[in-house]
């Protein structure tokens, strides 16, 4: 009998320090990453392939091999840092203007995107963009950028610094304009 009321005392012991334990009011410390979602995507998407309305109208179309959601940084914005290609719809969802590029981000709060690195962009008349950075402003319904822009038409090779277009890529400006120019002389 005394066994059992010793073996019941030491099995009782053990269970109440593991329950005083677990029970202790000592804060655990935690990594910055788990106790602020800040700096942290709340959502990581991998082959992504979606497409965007705005006030009910389908006019984006996005494929992305990665998207992150960061919604509680300052600004809240959409990251794509390993590709990215966007279609620009029009009303009847066909393609207006189309752009690929190395990294996006996008500002939801500015509506706001800005892709960087080897953008390439086309238009319904087979003209061809390349920049190093373009931003398309969903607000305004705008495209623009400050840097270096070729643009390949069908006879000839424009090349700026600075540019601004709607977005379907039809009607634009480009600052600093340089380019070859075919000539045709008349007599």
């Amino acid at each position: 009998m005394k066994k059992r009321t010793y073996l019941a005392t030491v099995i009782l012991a053990v269970v109440s320090s593991f329950f005083c334990l677990s029970c202790s009011n000592k804060d655990k410390q935690l990594g910055p990453a788990v106790t602020s979602r800040d700096s942290t995507s709340v959502i990581t998407t991998r082959g992504v392939d979606m497409l965007i309305s705005e006030n009910g109208v389908i006019r984006y179309h996005v494929i992305a091999e990665e998207w992150k959601i960061f919604d509680k940084m300052k600004p809240p914005f959409y990251s794509m840092e390993q590709g990215v290609l966007l279609e620009i719809l029009d009303t009847l969802m066909q393609v207006e203007s189309k752009l690929v590029a190395d990294t996006a981000y996008y500002m939801i709060d500015d509506e706001l995107w800005h892709l960087i690195s080897n953008v390439h962009a086309e238009n319904i008349r087979n003209e061809e963009f390349d920049t190093p950075e373009l931003f398309v402003n969903n607000r305004n319904n705008r495209m623009y950028s400050d840097s270096i822009i070729h643009i390949k038409q069908e006879k000839q090779i424009l090349v700026g610094r600075g540019f601004n277009s709607n977005q379907s890529l039809t009607e634009y400006t480009i600052n600093k304009t340089e380019g070859v120019f075919p000539i045709t002389e008349t007599k």
